[in-house]
């Protein structure tokens, strides 16, 4: 880790007016040791907010929304520069403007309304605290000077609720713009000066604006430093994060910008030594710290409700980091409550579910699309038997087989029995790692998203253990109703399914930079020792997700140390809750070029006792399915990452991804098209030996290409695309033959049943494998009927291409 910078590294001839960083406040006096006065800035420097933006504060006024806030203060300070040659009103004036005819009483209450919202919504940033508490140990003075509407009684007040009456006593004198008319970068600090006893040079002022606490007070010869908050990727991060809460949250949500994480991240982040530290630290951190906050609480209740000792069980693996968070935060470990991570994955939760025959038909309805080999190692049945039913067929006929060779009772019987000595070990397990004695609660916690391994166990342990069991998610998104004891952090309870579905949509990469490096576990001794499969994930790998997992403890050990609260503030739970909404929401939809650098290569794990790993994204595959099918690709693709593979080709097709999963939105490949070009076509009749034109409309999809979507009958016709008629140079990206139900699908695995039949180049010449020049007006691309493609069904030719020049 770099060691951090401190100004009493510079020496005394160095410039005077510099920018700190906010970990650097508490050492500020150093470097001016003939200072007799410590004057503050307020908002931002010594009070900050869990808001975006200050006017995010207004959202949660009585009867008051932003719109009418921001005009009634604009209006104020209208009238006041006109008719007073003022340029700072007070809060009064604000109000008087905002509800005019309304008796004084009423107005007061809306004000002292605005006061309590301001309160709920302000800390005291910790390492400006300190610095004032060094400077009144050097015997310093200590001010406040404000650009604000509030009088300083109204300042010294919030501040004294906000942030803790010790902070309030360290304070001197508080002088404001509104009792001057003037705010600093105007004039307002002459007026400080002639009431303080202190020479200009005496006096060092810190605060973030530029312009009002560096150039404004500096040009009355006061040492100044401005307060850099934000590292430029954290302010470009803060500001989508706000922006894309706006579009998550339900319209009726009381603030969608919250940012607590705004003064940790501000404090601790410049220290973080490597890119993976920092999206652990920016990202990780906050969503999980956010988790930890309401799981504690959730164990709380559950011990009040239930009685008896209540189990954290962390599910390994994507539990892991969770559990380190909670361990960094102070393990909840007493009489009341003990922590553990559990190995039980969703392979070793379907094994032992499959208490009955019942239980093997119900399991095998829903899983017509498993291969073989993968649905016979969960239904426990030997390798070899497996290979003996599947012989040398084709994968969808092995599946048909095996499923009609589970119907019948021996071999249900046989899976009954192998999975309830599954359970046996499972139970063993459990009993090794927790112990439960009976009324005991097993808090089982986890990433998300449907609960799916209580859903299997849930009975199981509650029977065999005499225990209540509950699971405690960060997402919970349940397809069905089971009826059991869950709740998410982000759950039905606060977000609609639309959003819920968007926020799962990436969800493997929150599980990769949470889970740790063990294999995955496939069985248990009799004793419970878990067996788990060899891990295939690269060391590069694994070294990169060690490296932001630090990055998030360090997160968890800076918030404490970062914010300083009095006793007014707001619920935590109710206060992290829309902010890790947004964080992850961001980190989904708008990840930053630094973050993708840093998990580039990542694989996933699919974690079902197979060896399958995917890699995380891939941007060449977003890129080809864009120039093919426009923004519909979106719509249509099941992708794990794929706004993380749209990297590169700008804000919109991000946006897109995310209002259509936001809100579910309707749109077909016809409402993604705009812009066509007109092409001749020839269709050669392979039943008639006819020959005929038609002109075809070419439709824009991305970055400059079009795809001709021609249809070919029941591989009827043969096409010629007459390029050479519009253009003389065209990139072509693709030729495919398809059903034409693939393309109107809204699968993309429709779309990738295809064959890229060799077009035949008449009057055209390949310069190179992607670059076409058409010679003359009749040059074409032709394509044949392919005959390897059933008949039985309309097929489409779609070719996709890039004009470069016209003829």
């Amino acid at each position: 880790m770099n060691a951090p910078i401190t100004l009493s590294a510079f020496t005394a001839t160095a410039a005077p007016r510099l920018d700190l960083l906010p970990h650097e406040l508490p050492e500020a006096l150093d470097w001016f040791p003939q200072a007799r006065v410590l004057s503050l800035d307020c908002f931002d420097t010594l009070l900050w907010r869990d808001t975006h933006v200050p006017g995010d504060v207004f959202t949660t006024l009585p009867g008051i929304n932003p719109v009418q806030r921001r005009w009634a203060e604009g209006m104020a300070r209208e009238l006041s520069g006109f008719a007073h040659n003022r340029n700072e009103v007070s809060i009064d004036e604000i109000y008087l403007q905002l509800m005019p005819r309304a008796p004084q009483a009423a107005r007061d209450a809306a004000i002292a309304a605005e006061l309590r919202a301001e309160t709920q919504a302000c800390f005291a940033f910790a390492p400006t605290v300190e610095l004032m508490r060094r400077a009144k140990a050097r015997g310093l003075q200590v001010i406040i000077v404000s650009d604000t509407y509030l009088d300083a009684a109204q300042l010294k007040g919030l501040i004294e609720r906000a942030a803790g009456a010790d902070v309030a006593a360290l304070i001197d004198r508080i002088f404001v713009s509104s009792a001057y008319g003037q705010p600093k970068a105007l004039g307002l600090y002459a007026q400080v000066l002639r009431k303080l006893s202190a020479k200009p040079h005496q006096i060092l002022h810190i605060g973030d604006n530029h312009g009002a606490d560096v150039v404004g007070v500096g040009a009355h010869g006061v040492s100044t430093l401005h307060l850099k908050q934000f590292l430029p990727e954290l302010e470009q991060q803060l500001r989508l994060e706000a922006g894309l809460g706006a579009m998550i949250h339900p319209i009726n949500n009381a603030v969608t910008a919250v940012q607590p994480h705004r003064a940790p991240l501000a404090a601790a982040l410049p220290l973080q030594d490597s890119a993976a530290a920092r999206l652990g630290m920016a990202v990780m951190g906050p969503i999980l710290t956010g988790f930890d906050i309401w799981l504690r609480q959730e164990a709380e209740k559950l011990s009040a409700e239930h009685g008896g000792r209540v189990h954290y069980l962390f599910l390994m693996r994507d539990g892991w980091l969770p559990m380190r968070i909670h361990a960094a935060r102070g393990d909840a470990s007493n009489e009341r409550f003990s922590t553990h991570p559990i190995e039980i994955s969703r392979f070793t939760s379907t094994a032992s579910c499959f208490t009955d025959e019942r239980e093997v038909s119900r399991y095998m309805e829903g899983q017509s699309g498993t291969p073989a080999w993968v649905l016979g190692r969960q239904l426990l049945l030997p390798p070899g038997e497996v290979e003996q039913i599947s012989g040398n067929l084709s994968p969808l006929d092995a599946c048909i087989a095996l499923h009609r060779e589970m119907r019948k009772t021996p071999r249900k019987r046989a899976t009954v029995a192998a999975s309830r000595a599954f359970a046996k070990r499972l139970i063993a397990h459990v009993r090794a790692v927790a112990d439960p004695a009976p009324g005991d609660t097993l808090m089982l916690v986890d990433l998300g998203y449907n609960g799916s391994v209580q859903n299997r166990i849930d009975t199981l342990l509650s029977e065999a253990l005499d225990v209540h069991v509950a699971g405690r998610y960060l997402l919970l998104r349940e397809v069905n109703k089971p009826g059991y004891d869950k709740r998410g952090f982000i759950d039905s309870s606060h977000y609609d399914d639309f959003a819920l579905n968007a926020l799962t949509a990436s969800a493997s990469v929150l599980e990769q930079l949470s889970t740790t490096g063990m294999g995955s576990v496939i069985d248990y001794t009799d004793a419970g020792e878990p067996i788990r499969r060899s891990s295939s994930i690269s060391a590069e790998q694994s070294a990169v997700r060690e490296a932001v997992q630090e990055g998030a403890i360090a997160f968890a050990h800076a918030l404490p140390q970062a914010t300083l609260r009095g006793e007014h503030g707001r619920d935590p739970v109710d206060l992290w809750r829309p902010a890790v909404t947004s964080v992850m929401a961001r980190l989904m939809f708008m990840p930053l070029d630094h973050e993708l650098a840093v998990i580039e290569r990542f694989e996933h794990d699919v974690n079902m006792g197979t060896d399958e790993y995917r890699a995380l994204f891939d941007p060449a595959l977003a890129r080809t399915g864009l120039r093919q099918q426009g923004l519909f690709y979106l719509n249509s693709t099941d992708r794990m990452y794929l706004p993380a593979e749209l990297k590169g080709e700008g804000l919109a097709p991000r946006l897109t991804v995310l209002a259509m999963r936001r809100f579910g939105l309707p749109f077909t490949f016809m409402d993604f098209t705009g812009k066509t070009v007109e092409l001749p076509v020839i269709f050669a009749d392979n039943q008639t030996g006819g020959v005929f034109e038609q002109t075809i409309a070419a439709s824009a999809t991305h970055d400059g290409f079009y795809v001709a979507a021609i249809p070919m009958g029941e591989a009827r016709y043969g096409i010629a695309l007459r390029l050479g008629a519009k253009f003389e140079w065209v990139e072509l990206d693709s030729v495919r033959v398809m059903p034409q139900a693939d393309f109107l699908s809204e699968k993309l695995s429709a779309t990738e049943r295809h064959i890229s039949p060799e077009p035949l180049l008449e009057g055209i010449e390949r310069v190179t494998s992607r670059l076409l020049r058409c010679h003359n007006k009749a040059g074409f691309l032709m394509v044949n009927a392919p005959a390897q493609v059933s008949r039985r069904e309309p097929l489409i030719l779609l070719v996709a291409f890039r004009p470069l020049t016209e003829d």
